[in-house]
């Protein structure tokens, strides 16, 4: 006779198989009830029967380091009774059951939701499915190749199936903002530690978590060795790190600084009430449950660049304190699809800030590597950074380093230093790094009008001259570089031909207030020679819009289409009214596109017309003019 508690032994066999029983995981198994306070409030009135009474899952399992995943389990004895036509009947299906409680539990969890029928593992039915956090919605896991998994996997394997659903990477990256949100607060008003040093304490953190001594042990440390001990973890992970030491000395000298302040030791008599073990175990300790969950399984992802941009929005003044604005990711993304990246390729980006175009290139070419000789050959030779910033440089190799390597070949010094440009232009053999033929740059602002060598310009030039003939060079620089005339212009175009020239969205780098185009060379090959017109694309609108709590974001989803389309018009010189056109030019010429683009006024309406004239006579009498 069918038995659900059959069912549910089988239940516990697979679970230990599958390691989640064992010592010091971090996972949580519950059965029929659960001791998390948001969990019984969700499922206070659950009861599968509707009688507006309580109801468990057979099981809930839940993870310490990411408290917002829970995998719910139900069962049943016959498979007879595994998933009702209409997902109607909670009471008597295992897959209705189970999605039943899912939805409860969804308004504040991810959950994994797992229905089991049958009593043999000849006789029993698996069926997986993924509602994300906020919705009501079921999807079927699949795996990475789209195929149903009817399987019980491991706590990992679940995990990292999930994280690749767009709604749960959405959800975690909104989680991720808030988070930054309340660091930045906790570290301004209790570490006080300046505006440039707080991504170096974040990043610092994130290597010192790497340090499994440290790890099992920073909850024990005193508020007055927790300093010494955060900048010893550092200084082992670096030791492990396949960089020069040099480099490793460069790295250590911003860490010691920040190791260094005083508010971040013992507590004084105004803070040790509420922070008794120190202000720097708080930073740790909040970074270690919110922070490395989502580095794990995120490795395309600048999560250095991310808390750098996000402290920039609370940097008072004309949001450039901090010395460099990043690029977004999804611009970082746009570069490598534009150049057409692949694991053949070799990438520079000589002001690599944090790194973020490096970690996009690398990403994209681990995608296109069938063999671990190609993946380590990648990690080794075919990415080259440069960043002039101690500070900068000890946040782009601790990135690299937190996304598995990719350090070897980053440098800190200057794009023009002489030595430095002949040894990438020259490469030694022996040391299996080619000259690149793809750059990748945002360059610098420029600080002064005066010093005419650190124009944004020159940058671009700098990269062109670094590539091998034929490469394909991306910036992406203000517009004011291109429109406004300039000797550089003469200088680039007397070797480079210039392809394509795309203008931004204007709030782009919003918070900061500048006006951007993307343009896109062909190395070593004079544009006065190649002859060929270039292609002006018209990107004004990529979809993100402004929110009040977590700055540009891609709001309704419209980001991939959009990019698709524009890559499809560049990608095959497409021309198209009011949205691309080519145009010969020189280095007298606008290089933007609406110096050429036509109207399509077959779009304008009489409702267009009408708003223009409102708005004009609104400023006129607003203005009194």
């Amino acid at each position: 006779m069918a038995n659900e508690r059959i069912t549910e032994n089988y239940v516990r066999e697979k679970l230990r198989e599958n390691g989640y029983y064992e010592a010091d995981n971090g996972v949580v198994i519950e059965e029929q009830k659960s001791q998390i306070k948001r969990v019984q409030t969700l499922l206070k009135s659950a009861s599968k029967a509707k009688t507006g009474k309580g109801g468990y899952p057979e099981f809930i399992i839940t993870w310490e380091s990411d408290p917002n995943f829970l995998i719910v389990v139900e069962c049943k004895a016959d498979t007879k009774y595994h998933e009702s036509p209409d997902l109607d009947k909670p009471k008597d299906y295992a897959v209705d059951g189970v999605l039943h409680y899912a939805r409860y539990l969804s308004k504040d969890f991810t959950i994994l939701a797992l229905a089991v029928s049958g009593t043999s593992e000849d006789y029993t039915k698996v069926s997986n499915y993924l509602i994300p956090c906020g919705s009501k919605d079921h999807k079927v896991l699949t795996n990475e190749d789209g195929i149903e998994v009817n399987d019980i996997l491991s706590f990992e394997d679940y995990y990292r199936l999930a994280s690749f659903d767009p709604q749960v990477e959405r959800k975690r990256h909104s989680d991720l903002l808030a988070f930054a949100k309340d660091l930045h607060e906790l570290i301004w008003t209790a570490a006080k530690i300046s505006e440039e040093d707080k991504p170096l304490l974040v990043s610092g953190t994130l290597i010192a978590l790497m340090n499994q001594p440290f790890l099992n042990s920073f909850q024990y440390y005193s508020p007055e060795d927790m300093p010494r001990k955060w900048l010893e973890a550092i200084k082992d992970e670096l030791d492990k790190a396949d960089i020069p030491k040099a480099k490793k000395d460069t790295m250590r000298q911003p860490y010691a600084t920040v190791a260094g302040q005083p508010n971040l030791g013992k507590p004084d008599a105004k803070i040790a009430k509420k922070y008794p073990k120190g202000v720097l175990y708080e930073v740790i300790k909040e970074i270690n449950d919110n922070v490395w969950p989502f580095i794990s399984v995120y490795h395309n992802f600048d999560v250095v660049g991310h808390f750098y941009g996000e402290f920039l929005k609370y940097t008072a003044g004309d949001k450039k304190a901090l010395g460099i604005v990043l690029t977004p990711r999804h611009v970082t993304e746009l570069f490598c699809d534009i150049a057409n990246i692949t694991k053949k390729d070799t990438v520079i980006d000589i002001c690599a800030g944090t790194g973020g175009f490096l970690i996009s290139a690398m990403h994209r070419m681990l995608k296109t590597a069938m063999t671990e000789e190609e993946r380590l050959d990648i990690k080794k030779n075919r990415l080259i950074g440069i960043e002039n910033s101690p500070k900068m440089f000890a946040l782009a190799a601790s990135n690299m380093i937190l996304r598995g390597d990719g350090k070897a070949n980053l440098h800190q010094s200057s794009c023009f230093e002489p030595t430095l440009k002949r040894a990438i232009t020259v490469p030694d053999p022996a040391l299996g790094v080619k000259r690149p033929n793809i750059g990748l740059l945002n360059p610098p602002y420029a600080q002064s009008k005066s010093d005419a060598e650190l124009h944004e310009l020159y940058f671009v030039k700098e990269m062109l001259d670094l590539l091998e003939k034929g490469g394909t060079g991306v910036a992406i620089i203000p517009v004011s570089c291109v429109i406004m005339p300039n000797k550089v212009k003469h200088e680039i175009l007397q070797k480079h031909t210039l392809k394509a020239v795309m203008s931004m969205p204007s709030e782009l780098f919003y918070p900061v207030g500048t006006v951007t185009c993307i343009v896109v060379f062909e190395a070593h090959k004079p544009h006065k020679e190649t002859n060929k017109k270039t292609w002006f694309g018209y990107w004004r609108e990529d979809g993100y819009v402004k929110t009040k709590h977590m700055g540009r974001i891609d709001l309704n989803h419209e980001w991939q289409d959009i990019k698709s389309r524009w890559l499809e018009a560049y990608s095959n010189n497409e021309v198209h009214a009011g949205e691309s056109v080519t145009a010969y030019v020189d280095a007298d010429s606008e290089w933007i596109a609406e110096a050429y683009l036509e109207t399509d006024y077959s779009k304008l309406t009489k409702k267009d017309f009408e708003e223009v004239v409102k708005d004009y006579a609104l400023f006129k009498l607003t203005n009194d003019i």
